[in-house]
């Protein structure tokens, strides 16, 4: 029987010794849970134990295939280019290994489960959902895709679960920032706002954004402010992140199937799943669609695995 991969877990790294520590009991639970298998964790700054130590210890475990998680909730520099330099460095100094490289977390059903629990928490318990507004702080990034992912996720969080709106902002290096955020929110109405933040666990970001809240609100005593905690080491955060292993080890890299409506049951959109793909046309794309030719306007979707 072929020995599986190893599974090696990289994070960010934070100055918050509860937040590295949260994540370091994170990387053990997941060794406990599959004793099957050699299960290290490293930061790629700020904590340790730096990647490096972790994969030296899983090289000195007779480890030589393994596959690379980020436990991050978007691909933004970290993800998509410290993670892989620091991989390759690796190879380098322990010839004969291999190793797959599986992709950031969210935005995947699982984790919108959590986020919407951590609302629950959040809101006093006789407020109405369609009277509440959520602002998801990301952590921010100076790359765009990464920021658009924090939009994506709001989107799918506000999606048939009817609160008034889910707006965006971002604690650094990307605008909105959260007074930015609430001020929008409050603009547009909002006189019950929920700050969630969109990290995975406790840290200085997360601290910065509890506290901006707190100060905005503070300053705004006509608006009702609640702040949300952040998504923890929850079993669904386990299970997700054993799921990114096994897409790594098969090869089984998906686009955005995490999030359609044909494979996942989504709020309010449940039917859907399943249903076949014909291909059609769109009565407002360019061109000529008399006696009803497709003209190559169809999309044939495929959902089969």
């Amino acid at each position: 029987m072929t020995t599986p991969p190893a599974l090696l877990i990289a994070g960010h790294g934070t100055r918050d010794e509860a937040g590295a520590e949260a994540f370091r009991d994170f990387v053990r639970e997941l060794g406990r849970r599959h004793p099957e298998l050699p299960v290290a964790g490293g930061f790629i700054e700020l904590s340790p134990p730096p990647l490096g130590d972790a994969v030296a210890e899983l090289v000195e475990r007779g480890v030589r295939r393994f596959a690379a998680v980020p436990l991050m909730l978007v691909s933004a520099g970290h993800a998509k280019g410290d993670i892989p330099a620091a991989l390759s460095r690796e190879k380098e100094r322990h010839p004969g290994i291999s190793y797959t490289y599986g992709r950031p977390l969210g935005p995947h059903p699982a984790l919108l489960r959590v986020l919407e629990r951590r609302l629950a928490e959040a809101v006093d318990p006789s407020w109405d959902p369609a009277e509440v507004t959520v602002l998801l702080v990301g952590r921010g990034s100076t790359d765009p895709d990464a920021n658009a992912e924090v939009f994506k996720a709001a989107r799918l969080l506000w999606e048939g679960r009817g609160y008034a709106a889910v707006e965006t902002a971002f604690v650094s290096l990307a605008e909105p920032d959260v007074p930015g955020g609430l001020e929008r929110c409050a603009r547009l109405g909002a006189r019950r706002i929920v700050v969630l933040p969109y990290f995975l666990f406790t840290g200085i970001l997360p601290d910065r954004v509890r506290h901006q809240t707190e100060e905005w609100a503070a300053a705004h005593p006509e608006t009702q402010v609640r702040s949300a905690d952040v998504v923890g080491p929850e079993p669904e955060l386990l299970d997700l992140v054993w799921e990114r292993y096994e897409e790594a080890v098969k090869g089984d890299l998906r686009m955005n199937c995490d999030s359609c409506v044909y494979r996942i049951a989504l709020p309010g959109f449940e039917d859907k799943v399943g249903l076949p793909q014909q291909p059609h046309f769109h009565p407002d794309d360019d061109g000529d669609h008399h006696h009803g030719h497709h003209h190559g306007h169809g999309h044939a979707h495929s959902h089969a695995h």
